[in-house]
C-alpha cells in the first residue's frame, strides 16, 4: 500500500471517538519505535517532519524511511505530515517530496518568529489548502500562537516559535476566529492554542485550569463539531524518564508536561490528532545514557540505539492506548490522494460550519 492522506485518519477517528498521536522523526530508530507500537497495537500512524528535520536527515533518506515502514507494514495506514510549514513553498515542497499533509503554520509569519495577523494567515492557509486539496493532499491550519500562559513566552521548534512575550488572547485561540478561519480556509484540521508549547519546560507546576485551557478546546468544539482539532506541545514529560536521566549523569531540572488525562478530555472535544517529540527524545536520552554508564568500554553504536528504540517504543504503545488509536489500524480502509484528489473537487469534504457562530 501507499501511504494515505491524514484526512482519512483524522475522519476514522471523529467517527469514532478516538485520539491519534503524531510522532516527529529524524531517524531510522524513530520510525522503528513508531511502527512497532503501532503493529502490536494495531494503531495508525502519523509520521511527521519539521524543517529542521528534513534539513537533518535529508529528503531522500527521510522519504525512503517513511516507505520502508509502509512496505514493512502494509497493514497499517500511514501518513507523512509536514510539522509547522512556516510558508506555502515549504508545504509546496513537502508535497513534491512525498508527503500526503502538510501544516501551514501562517501564525506567524515567513521568518516563523513574528507573530501574524489573521487575515495574513487565512490567506497564505487558504492557498496552500487549495494547492493541496487538488493533490489530494490535506492541510493543517493554526490560528493563535503556542506559548506559556504562565510567562507569556514561546518555546522555539526546530526554529519555529515566536520572540519576546504575548498576551493571553494572542495566546488562546478565539472560538469566534476560528469558526471564521475554517469557513475561509476550508482546512481539514485546526491546531489550537491553549497554553501548550514545544519543549519539556512547559509548565513550572502541575497545569491546571489557569495555565491549560483545556475548556478552550470545549468551546471551539461546540461551535465547529465537525472540523478536527489539533494539540501541539503535547509531551507529558513522564517523570521517570527525567530520573533516569538525573539519575545517570543528566542534569534536567524539575518540569511538567500536560498530564495524559488532561489530553483525553481533549479527545472527548475533538481533538483528534496530538503531537508529540519531546517524551520520545526524553525516552531515547534516557536509554542512551543508561547503556553508556553501564557500559562505559562499548562503543558499538547498536548497543546504544537498540534500548533507544526499545524505550520510545514503549511512550508510543502508551499513547496508541491512551488516546484510543489501539485497535483502528486494520479497521480503516486505504484511500490513496488521486481518490481523495476527486472528493475535494466534488465538495464532498468541504468543511461543515453551518450553524456555527462566526465573526
Amino acid at each position: 500500500m501507499a501511504l494515505v492522506p491524514m484526512r482519512l485518519l483524522l475522519d476514522h477517528a471523529a467517527e469514532n471517538g478516538y485520539g491519534i498521536p503524531a510522532y516527529n522523526v529524524n531517524n531510522m530508530e524513530q520510525i522503528l519505535s513508531i511502527m512497532q507500537a503501532a503493529d502490536e497495537t494495531n494503531s495508525p500512524v502519523i509520521l511527521q517532519a519539521s524543517r529542521g528535520a528534513r534539513s537533518y536527515a535529508g529528503e531522500n533518506f527521510l522519504r525512503h524511511l517513511v516507505l520502508a515502514a509502509v512496505e514493512t507494514y502494509p497493514h497499517i495506514p500511514v501518513v507523512m505530515h509536514q510539522d509547522h510549514g512556516n510558508s506555502p513553498a515549504t508545504c509546496y515542497s513537502a508535497i513534491r517530496n512525498g508527503f500526503t499533509s502538510v501544516m501551514m503554520d501562517g501564525s506567524l509569519e515567513a521568518d516563523a518568529k513574528t507573530p501574524a495577523s489573521f487575515e495574513y494567515n487565512a490567506s497564505v492557509t487558504a492557498e496552500v489548502v487549495k494547492v493541496a486539496h487538488s493533490v489530494g493532499a490535506s492541510v493543517e491550519g493554526e490560528l493563535g500562537c503556542l506559548g506559556s500562559l504562565e510567562t507569556g513566552a514561546g518555546e522555539a521548534e526546530d526554529g519555529h516559535g515566536f520572540e519576546g512575550t504575548l498576551s493571553k488572547d494572542q495566546l488562546l485561540t478565539d472560538p469566534d476566529e476560528a469558526v471564521a478561519f475554517v469557513e475561509q480556509t476550508q482546512v481539514d484540521a485546526l491546531a489550537v492554542a491553549i497554553g501548550t508549547s514545544h519543549g519539556a519546560y512547559k509548565f513550572t507546576r502541575k497545569p491546571t485550569g489557569e495555565v491549560l485551557a483545556i475548556s478552550r478546546i470545549e468551546e471551539i468544539h461546540n461551535r465547529l463539531p465537525n472540523t478536527h482539532l489539533v494539540m501541539h506541545g503535547s509531551s507529558s514529560v513522564p517523570q521517570e524518564w527525567l530520573d533516569m536521566i538525573n539519575q545517570y549523569g543528566g542534569k534536567i531540572p524539575e518540569t511538567y508536561g500536560v498530564p495524559v488525562e488532561e489530553i483525553q478530555k481533549g479527545i472527548k472535544s475533538g481533538v483528534r490528532k496530538v503531537n508529540i517529540d519531546t517524551d520520545n527524545r526524553l525516552a531515547i536520552t534516557a536509554a542512551i545514557r543508561e547503556a553508556a554508564m553501564k557500559d562505559p568500554s562499548n562503543f558499538d553504536p547498536r548497543h546504544f540505539m537498540k534500548p533507544s528504540i526499545k524505550y520510545m517504543k514503549q511512550v508510543c504503545s502508551d499513547r496508541y492506548q491512551q488516546f484510543g488509536a489501539a485497535g483502528n489500524a486494520t479497521k480503516i480502509k486505504q484511500i490513496p490522494l488521486d481518490e481523495f484528489a476527486k472528493k475535494y473537487a466534488s465538495g464532498e469534504l468541504s468543511a461543515k460550519t453551518k450553524g456555527a457562530v462566526a465573526v
